[in-house]
């Protein structure tokens, strides 16, 4: 029989003195019966024999507590094998099949909490928000002009002016202008008013808690926008 090949290789010898421990009723036979079924595709050398690498040799240990531990059948197994092929999560030690992993939580999406919290009370002059941002004169002229900046009647911006600021100069950076950010501003409006439109029953009999509500909304609304680009850039 010949012997492993390659560093993090083994021969079929090999891997079946790796598995006689836990399985000491596997044989050659069931190996390449296996492989016969699909379930496992070990590569070969030149010379025509089997060569396994580390995951060849889990995908078996799998394979092998499947029958063992769960009974289950080849069909059961090949399908929980494409599973995990297409990235679903191990079950662990359970009787169960792999499962969907759960989205992961965007850290630059914000909580309904963080959204409905009010921001530190602030009132910047122009030239504060100038110097804050990095902004042109030119460039907040034409945010306030486009509505993505809004004023007080003392010409004072809160603090939520500020990473508005902030985000059109970086843009700005690439030669992005203030009017090709108006749809940011159409789409905001359009997202808050679907929200404000679902909660309204809400509101009107409990304020507080019909405002969390749209918070809530808003950031499901967040992470949308943020998957779809994401799924947009990968296509």
């Amino acid at each position: 029989m010949a012997q492993s090949h390659h560093a993090g290789r083994r021969s079929i010898g090999a891997v079946l003195d790796e598995l006689r421990a836990d399985f000491p009723d596997v044989t050659v036979s069931k190996i390449r019966f296996l492989e016969s079924r699909g379930l496992i595709n070990p590569q070969r050398t030149p010379a025509g024999y089997r060569s396994f690498d580390e995951e060849d040799v889990q995908r078996l240990r799998y394979i092998l507590t499947a029958q063992r531990d769960r009974f289950w059948p080849l069909k059961v197994i090949r399908e929980a094998l494409d599973a995990l092929d297409r990235g679903l999560d191990p079950a662990g030690d359970s009787d169960q099949r792999p499962q969907v992993p759960k989205p992961e939580h965007d850290p630059a999406v914000p909580s309904a909490r963080r959204l409905a919290e009010p921001a530190k009370p602030l009132r910047l002059t122009r030239a504060e928000v100038l110097k804050a941002s990095g902004l042109s004169p030119a460039m907040l002229d034409a945010l306030v002009g486009y509505g993505l900046l809004q004023p007080d009647s003392g010409g004072h911006f809160d603090a939520y002016a500020l990473p508005i600021a902030a985000a059109a100069a970086a843009l700005g950076s690439y030669g992005i202008e203030a009017r090709h950010l108006r749809p940011f501003r159409t789409a905001a409006d359009r997202e808050i008013g679907l929200a404000q439109q679902v909660v309204a029953p809400v509101r009107g009999r409990d304020p507080e808690r019909g405002e969390l509500l749209t918070a809530e909304i808003l950031a499901h609304g967040i992470a949308l926008h943020t998957a779809l680009v994401r799924a947009a850039l990968r296509a």
